[in-house]
């Protein structure tokens, strides 16, 4: 555990700051790390342990087979008990890898003519992010686009949480005014979920170029937001209480945009 390798891979998986320094995350798990290859990500280094790994291949997102000798990255075998100290989360696969961050900019959206996009502003809880990016790739929207965020987009339990979402859905952080002049420029409609002075969420077209934009549970969307809409929608609320998880609301709003889009 006092090898500088084992070390730094602790810094990145506890330490944001460390992963800015750096220019890494930490992926653990075959599955994760499929869809890291299959995203194109590269790999910086691999920790692998052979009691649990039980091979020297992982099955890739598309099927195929590979074989982790014929990735040219740094590959470091430990033991069960190192492997076991530093596996983030209960259940192990027998390997992380410390993997180099793609950091993108609105710009570098490639957006069809129609595009879906999924606004979320100031999400705070990694969970919650890591549901909606699953949402987002299940409803084959075309990006995610965090705004003000208050937690990492490659925190560990981001991407424990998402299975993997983040490398699948291209996830953009920005401020809330980038976003609103970007999607603005692009004539992409601008639908705020919030309570106040809204319709329901099924009354309200999302066939055009869509961007749903949400807020915490707890304070909602800002003003800006608020004022920037093209149109406010609401989930109805038959219950006692008058919300649901950020990301609960998330998946019923994108569902309710392909069922539309399938329609059309």
């Amino acid at each position: 555990m006092q090898n500088p390798k084992i070390k730094r891979l602790l810094a990145l998986q506890q330490k944001s700051s460390e992963r800015r320094k750096e220019g890494l995350l930490v992926v653990e798990g075959q599955r994760e790390l499929s869809h890291c290859i299959s995203k194109g990500f590269t790999i910086d280094t691999i920790f692998y342990c052979q009691e649990l790994i039980g091979t020297h291949s992982i099955e890739l997102a598309s099927g195929e087979t590979l074989e982790l000798d014929s990735l040219s990255c740094r590959k470091v075998e430990v033991t069960a008990e190192v492997y076991s100290k530093i596996a983030y989360r209960g259940s192990t696969e027998g390997i992380i890898a410390e993997v180099c961050m793609k950091k993108l900019i609105l710009n570098d959206l490639y957006l069809p003519e129609k595009p879906l996009i999924m606004v979320v502003e100031s999400v705070e809880k990694p969970g919650n992010l890591g549901a909606i990016l699953r949402s987002a790739d299940a409803a084959q929207a075309h990006a995610v686009i965090v705004c003000d965020p208050l937690t990492d987009l490659y925190n560990p339990n981001l991407i424990r949480s998402s299975i993997g979402a983040i490398f699948c859905v291209p996830c953009i952080a920005c401020t809330s005014e980038e976003c609103i002049r970007f999607l603005k420029e692009k004539q992409i409609r601008i639908l705020t979920a919030q309570l106040q002075d809204s319709r329901l969420y099924y009354d309200t077209d999302m066939t055009q170029g869509t961007a749903i934009v949400m807020g915490t549970e707890s304070t909602g969307l800002t003003n800006q937001w608020r004022e920037a809409a093209d149109a406010h929608i609401r989930i109805p609320m038959l219950g006692q209480l008058d919300s649901l998880n950020v990301s609960v609301s998330a998946a019923i709003l994108l569902f309710e945009a392909v069922r539309q889009r399938n329609e059309s």
